[in-house]
């Protein structure tokens, strides 16, 4: 593991410098490596692997080979699955919505936890529980307006959209104040990871990426 990228504050320095991160969410990874190091490449270190993944936990271990990459691990629903993400090297735990005992665990560890929110009282609830960031969850339903409005509120608060992000509206969001968006399936498909498609992975994310200019 990179000592560079040990603490809280690291990690989530990385995602703000990229202004992004990937979210991949394969039922399988055959080479969780070659995933990362093509990610991390283009510009996305941070990679966050989901326990809707089969093996995720062996998936993390083999991907954090990948010194380039920060790794992080998302859909997390309980405090087991955040000591066991950990314990195997995760950098970071991301949760679809506002789970006190995931929290709980990131903090203990000193390990940034991104929360799922949507609500202006679910968005303070998170941050009251020591989320790092707030994933806004259906992003693609308010659009990036609704991060304008938020922040109108709330204008220290670090917002992430996450659901029908991609590359021609990614930079709206930026522009509405999030400090990073999401590069999910049209950067990382299923099918495409499925088929080891590395380099065709490493042109859509290094496009996704450009689309942030």
């Amino acid at each position: 593991m990179n000592p560079l990228l040990s603490s809280s504050s690291e990690v989530m320095n990385v995602i703000r410098a990229d202004r992004a991160r990937a979210v991949v969410r394969a039922p399988v990874i055959g080479d969780p490596a070659a995933l990362a190091q093509v990610l991390a490449g283009a510009g996305l270190r941070a990679v966050e692997l989901t326990f809707t993944t089969l093996g995720v936990l062996d998936a993390i271990t083999k991907a954090t080979a990948v010194t380039d990459a920060v790794i992080g691990v998302g859909a997390v629903t309980t405090r087991a699955q955040a000591e066991a993400a950990i314990e195997v090297g995760a950098r970071f735990l991301a949760t679809p919505a506002l789970r006190p005992e995931v929290a709980e665990v990131a903090v203990a560890h000193s390990i940034p936890v991104i929360m799922g929110a949507f609500t202006p009282s679910e968005v303070l609830a998170a941050a009251e529980l020591g989320a790092a960031a707030v994933e806004i969850f259906p992003a693609r339903v308010l659009g990036p307006q609704y991060f304008e409005d938020l922040l109108g509120q709330f204008p220290h608060m670090s917002l992430i959209p996450f659901g029908g992000v991609n590359s021609h509206n990614a930079r709206d969001f930026l522009h509405a104040g999030a400090i990073a968006v999401t590069a999910g399936t049209e950067v990382v498909a299923p099918t495409d990871v499925e088929a080891a498609r590395w380099s065709h992975i490493g042109s859509k994310a290094a496009h996704f990426v450009h689309s942030l200019d």
